[in-house]
């Protein structure tokens, strides 16, 4: 028999409970929904009643789940700062930093330059992929600090910044006044298609896929190429474009908050000196906000 506030299933019914959904919580947790929902049950079984109500469009918690919940919160962190500090990494150690491809020319030379300046000796080295790709290099303990975006507001982080997609184009080739329009897309993304795809859909516009990459500093050079317009970070729009706004027919993609991730195996004065030098960075961009977001 489970121990009812087994810690694994209190991450599971916490991640449920902040997200209000079974299926965000799975992709939270790297999980398949399947797993998440029998460990809601196997909780729901150990404690003998509901936790959750299952509503059309997601959970709701129970007034047993809401009383559940500080104490589920309370046993999560407790066990987190056991791991932090019983695991604590040597005072002068690698930073393993990953970062989206969005501000790899951008906010990162920036941040590393005065890092370097404050810790001297320190090795560095920094892994540019996809959110999905660097939560996962995270979760394999490949890298120690992450900068993600979250569109959908179910991923846990410390918030640097909102910093939305918008779309762009040349100044010199105005690439949206063609018909079709010719846009950038990404290989098989889902975010392309939920969000950037479908922004154009909902607007009625006639437009064709003209440029097809994996990075964003791809869709930089199809704006400003004039090979397409393309959905990039409002913070990162290159010379020579400029953003489209309502008045041109285009709505923002999405409302994406910039997230900071932090690896629980450990951390370092380095490590909390390049976190602060990434929050100082990412500060002008957007909308900052204080503290951590549950998501």
């Amino acid at each position: 028999m489970h121990n009812p506030l087994d810690s694994d299933l209190m991450r599971s019914f916490l991640a449920v409970a902040d997200t209000g959904s079974v299926t965000h919580a799975a992709a939270r947790l790297f999980r398949t929904q399947s797993a998440v929902s029998l460990q809601i049950k196997r909780l729901e079984q150990n404690l003998g009643q509901p936790l959750f109500l299952r509503q059309a469009r997601g959970v709701e918690l129970t007034p047993r789940g809401e009383q559940l919940l500080p104490y589920a919160r309370r046993v999560v962190e407790t066990l987190d700062e056991a791991v932090l500090a019983l695991r604590e990494k040597p005072l002068v150690g690698p930073v393993r930093v990953g970062i989206p491809d969005e501000y790899s020319g951008t906010v990162l030379p920036r941040a590393l330059a005065a890092f370097d300046e404050r810790h001297e000796g320190v090795q560095v080295s920094v892994r540019v992929d996809h959110s999905s790709a660097l939560l996962q290099a995270m979760e394999d303990d490949l890298i120690d600090i992450a900068v993600i975006y979250d569109w959908a507001y179910v991923q846990e982080g410390e918030v640097l910044c909102v910093d939305p997609t918008v779309w762009v184009t040349s100044l010199h080739h105005e690439q949206h006044l063609r018909r079709p329009v010719p846009v950038a897309v990404y290989f098989k993304s889902d975010w392309s298609r939920d969000y950037a795809e479908l922004s154009l859909n909902r607007q009625g516009i006639d437009w064709r896929p003209a440029w097809t990459c994996d990075m964003a500093g791809g869709f930089r050079l199809a704006a400003m190429n004039g090979m397409a317009i393309a959905p990039l970070s409002r913070s990162t729009i290159p010379a020579g474009c400029r953003e489209l706004t309502v008045a041109d027919g285009y709505s923002n993609v999405d409302s994406a908050r910039v997230l900071l991730r932090r690896n629980p195996r450990g951390t370092s004065p380095a490590l909390e000196g390049m976190a602060a030098l990434l929050r100082e960075a990412f500060a002008p961009l957007g909308i900052a906000a204080p503290g951590a977001a549950a998501g």
